[in-house]
């Protein structure tokens, strides 16, 4: 089995000063290390009964897509502002360094019955993820705990994934990184 953390680097002050950037390129560049991580994933995904996959702009729909294929249910993209044409469901957040926000179509084919599986490549602060969960808390009226944010890589010291149990969704990440 791979060790899929040897194929992360860490770039220090990246995106500014005081950031340990986590660059998974070398993970998506490995085709045995990527597929790895494909397999793990799907294999949680499909555990907690996914009926709908969503990724997170960008580095979601590179784990996500291939997700929602292998698990043949549809994948849904949760974009930044002014991607998505016609009308959205956009929710503002904090991020570690700054603000923004995040928007799902309207038109989204998602139910209340629906098992949610929200995927991204890092949880760091949870804002993002959190966003993501609420639009389709809030918005699809599926109850929380058919949620759940997936992540390749966790950074508990930055508390992303305690403010998403609080918020009453589900996480799961294959790795984690001590650090902020």
């Amino acid at each position: 089995m791979i060790d899929i953390k040897e194929y992360i680097r860490t770039v220090v002050d990246h995106p500014m000063p005081g950031i340990q950037f986590r660059d998974i390129s070398g993970l998506i560049e490995n085709p045995e290390a990527f597929n790895q991580t494909l397999l793990d994933l799907t294999t949680i995904a499909k555990t907690f009964g996914a009926s709908k996959i969503i990724g997170i702009d960008s580095r979601g729909f590179v784990f996500g897509s291939p997700l929602a294929r292998d698990l043949d249910i549809p994948f849904i993209m949760a974009r930044k502002p002014g991607k998505l044409p016609g009308d959205v469901y956009k929710k503002d957040y904090e991020l570690e360094y700054g603000t923004a926000s995040l928007e799902i179509q309207t038109i989204t084919d998602i139910k209340p019955s629906d098992v949610v599986v929200i995927v991204d490549d890092l949880i760091a602060t949870g804002g993002t993820a959190i966003a993501c969960a609420d639009i389709v808390h809030e918005n699809f009226n599926v109850i929380k705990n058919n949620i759940l944010v997936l992540a390749v890589i966790d950074l508990p010291d930055l508390g992303g994934f305690n403010k998403i149990h609080d918020h009453g969704y589900h996480t799961s990440a294959l790795i984690e990184f001590e650090g902020e």
